[in-house]
């Protein structure tokens, strides 16, 4: 029997390496880190539909331009600049604050109260965290309409950031280093799996919180996937079920 190729060795090696990555525990986690929108909330909440039309309408009313091309600037800047706002930033000089008052400024009658989920983070060991792209005010309300603020430390959002958004590595790296957050025994719950590629590189214990709700082209590919990518090392589609199933399994 002739011997593995060298792209066959590589292949197995990969193979090995992502099964070790999902097969990573919470054992050293003590520090919770959980994005907030389509994350603590259900995608189904569809809060993204109220606030993707507010940024049509600011950026329309900022440039004074037609609905219809203030939506296409608002697509492009997301694709070049990894967020509108740091497009507007960037290209335009937008002073942030006023954009985030804005659109963030929606009816969260949709995003239900949730005991089972408070129930479940309470549960966690250590620190929690609420790491977002949107605004601290945004992310306050809508943690109170679930019924899990008080269960968090601090918010991290994208002002403290300085406006430097996720997946950015620099994002990760201002937020752990203005939170003291040891990546060794981090955990990172997230929705978007490009935002958890750092965190994976970093050491991080990765979750995808996934549904089957479509609202983005990621969540399309998604469901193509035949198995996780090595920097996802954990899948669900419940979170406080899953943060039971955490909390009640035997540590080594």
């Amino acid at each position: 029997m002739s011997a593995p190729s060298p792209e066959t060795f590589g292949q197995m090696a990969a193979a090995r390496a992502a099964a070790e990555n999902r097969r990573r525990g919470f054992d050293s986690t003590t520090t919770w880190i959980f994005d907030l929108d389509n994350t603590l909330y259900p995608a189904e909440c569809n809060l993204f539909a109220q606030v993707d039309r507010r940024m049509g309408e600011f950026i329309a009313q900022y440039l004074g331009v037609p609905f219809e091309y203030a939506r296409h600037l608002q697509k492009s800047y997301y694709r070049q600049y990894g967020t509108t706002l740091c497009g507007l930033m960037q290209v335009h000089k937008l002073d942030p604050q006023p954009f985030l008052d804005y659109v963030h400024d929606i009816d969260l009658s949709v995003v239900p109260e949730h005991p089972e989920l408070a129930k479940a983070i309470e549960q966690l060991p250590g620190r929690r965290l609420i790491f977002t792209n949107g605004s601290r005010r945004h992310a306050e309300r809508v943690a109170e309409k679930l019924g899990v603020l008080h269960l968090f430390e601090d918010i991290c959002d994208i002002a403290a950031c300085e406006y430097v958004p996720k997946p950015s590595p620099e994002a990760f790296t201002r937020m752990t280093r203005r939170h003291g957050v040891d990546p060794q025994t981090a955990a990172m719950f997230e929705d978007m799996p490009q935002n958890l590629e750092t965190p994976h590189v970093l050491g991080m214990t990765t979750v995808l919180v996934h549904s089957s709700y479509y609202d983005h082209p990621i969540q399309q590919k998604i469901k193509e996937w035949r198995e996780p990518p090595e920097h996802v090392h954990h899948m669900t589609e419940n979170l406080a079920q899953f943060l039971n199933e955490v909390a009640l399994s035997p540590k080594s």
